[in-house]
């Protein structure tokens, strides 16, 4: 059965090189090779590195590895060819499915690539003075629970999401991706080695080498470092992780050859988008109709990109006054975070007739409040989330992480919150949809000038205290950076709450005053 397997695994992988998509997959590889190159030769060239750092880099690297081999199958939703439901016919023992089909794991340019960076690590391992014997052993034992993580991920993809991705749905995790990855490399990118590991670096390197994540390699680099405590350890950590992992995976097999189709896989195959992704509720209803509206209407992406760019442009005539680099670059991330918590004020009414499907079903204030909040929040985290970690590489102070970060939640979160009130109290005509966003209609009231600046000082003034402290911490040290950053959490949260809850009560009595509105404006 095993070589059958493996016959079957080479030949879906020529198949691959013969198929409609050659040229794709012959693109493919050739990345795949030429990274696995260039890892392989920087994995080597650490033999010459002292061992604290070579430990570093195997460690970050395993856990990084790891953890990609777990979330890609999830992220990109691709077809398992190894999938145990594909090989049921063949009459396999369920206790004999999971070990065939680990074994089959092992062909596959993923693995051959992790095989051969293993390798290096353990040519390095050796040189370093790491006994042979339990550097193969430590080596192999990260190579199996990688690719036992990947099955377990393949698996889960499976079980848990759609067999059909939507766009939507990938998008959302490219965001994840992005909001957790992005801040963590640019940090990482910010320090000064000069041949050594700096402090914050080698705290993360110890737990991690402890964990899981990295046990494995954390044993056998401190075996080459003669700590040889830690080494047993993290060694038997590896050995049980391994054990865990295989567990899990026969767990997994057994589900999936005892477990039905999921009916709800059809569900994304009907074109649905946003409205399939999201739930089944009015939250979600208004949450999938808000972004394909934010997403399509011009008017809306025109406020998207304006917000970004007015950012960056505060920083021009600071610099021109005077202004020092490093204070005029704290800038943009709070008037961002600002702006994108003041957007929504004005929705109701960029909604037009279209409001009436809201107030003719019925829908409770809180959802129609937490729904139109959803398109803005899925953009301003990302924006924010990279702006953040890019002005402190910038002005080469993280120390300024936790009050920058505080500021940005308070103005957005509470603007938010401002804002979900100002929509429903006091709308503004704005352009008909399918006009240019450009263009200013006429207001018949004064309410088109008292609603954007109620939200726009509103959170100002609510984020006031968290403004204070982080001046404290620019002038003064960063001993006001604890507290700026909770008092920026607590007063944007609260402010959210408060203002969902106000503005869904307002909007639930004020439907036919809204209905009017828009009708008329």
């Amino acid at each position: 059965m095993v070589a059958h397997v493996l016959r079957l695994r080479v030949a879906l992988l020529v198949g691959s090189l013969r198929g409609g998509r050659r040229l794709r997959t012959l693109l493919l590889l050739a990345a795949v090779i030429a990274a696995t190159v260039v890892v392989c030769l920087a994995v080597l060239s650490l033999a010459d590195a002292p061992v604290t750092v070579a430990r570093t880099v195997a460690v970050l690297g395993a856990s990084a590895m790891l953890l990609g081999f777990l979330v890609g199958p999830i992220l990109v939703g691709a077809v398992d060819q190894l999938d145990p439901r594909r090989f049921r016919v063949f009459g396999v023992d369920d206790t004999r499915m999971p070990f065939v089909l680990t074994i089959a794991a092992f062909v596959s340019v993923p693995s051959l690539a992790l095989i051969a960076v293993n390798i290096t690590v353990c040519v390095v391992a050796i040189r370093l003075g790491a006994p042979w014997p339990l550097a193969v052993l430590m080596s192999f034992a990260g190579l199996l629970s990688t690719v036992l993580v990947a099955r377990i991920g393949m698996a889960i993809n499976a079980l848990i999401l759609p067999e059909r991705r939507s766009r939507e749905l990938t998008a959302l995790f490219a965001l994840v991706v992005i909001v957790v990855a992005f801040p963590v490399a640019l940090f990482l990118a910010s320090l000064e080695w000069d041949g050594k590991v700096p402090a914050p670096v080698a705290a993360v390197t110890a737990v991690l080498g402890v964990t899981p994540l990295a046990a494995p390699f954390g044993s056998l680099f401190d075996i080459a470092a003669g700590v040889e405590s830690a080494a047993w350890v993290s060694g038997l950590i590896a050995l049980l992780t391994v054990i865990a992992l295989g567990a899990s995976w026969s767990w997994l097999v057994r589900r999936l050859l005892t477990t039905t189709e999921r009916p709800v896989a059809a569900r994304e195959r009907t074109g649905l988008g946003w409205f399939g992704l999201l739930p089944s509720n009015a939250f979600g209803a208004i949450a999938a109709r808000s972004l394909v509206y934010w997403l399509r209407d011009r008017r809306y992406i025109m406020n998207i990109i304006v917000v970004p760019v007015a950012g960056v442009l505060t920083v021009l005539p600071l610099l021109v006054a005077g202004v020092p680099l490093e204070i005029a670059a704290l800038v943009p991330v709070p008037v961002m975070a600002l702006f994108f918590g003041w957007l929504p004020h004005n929705d109701v009414a960029y909604d037009s007739t279209a409001l009436w499907t809201h107030v003719a079903s019925g829908v409770s204030g809180i959802p129609d409040r937490l729904g139109r909040l959803v398109p803005v929040a899925l953009v301003a985290v990302p924006v924010l989330a990279v702006a953040v970690p890019l002005t402190l590489l910038t002005i080469d102070d993280w120390r300024m992480l936790l009050p920058l970060t505080g500021v940005a939640a308070a103005l957005l979160l509470s603007g938010l919150g401002v804002s979900s009130i100002v929509s429903a109290v006091a709308p503004y005509a704005v352009s008909r949809p399918g006009d240019s966003p450009f263009q200013q209609p006429q207001r018949p009231t004064s309410r088109g000038f008292s609603g954007p600046a109620v939200a726009f000082l509103g959170a100002i003034v609510i984020s006031a205290p968290a403004l204070w402290l982080f001046t404290l911490t620019i002038v003064h040290g960063d001993q006001y950076a604890p507290a700026a950053f909770w008092t920026g959490i607590v007063a944007g949260i609260g402010m959210l709450v408060l203002g969902v809850a106000v503005g869904g009560r307002i909007f639930e009595r004020s439907g036919e005053r809204l209905m009017e509105f828009v009708e008329t404006a």
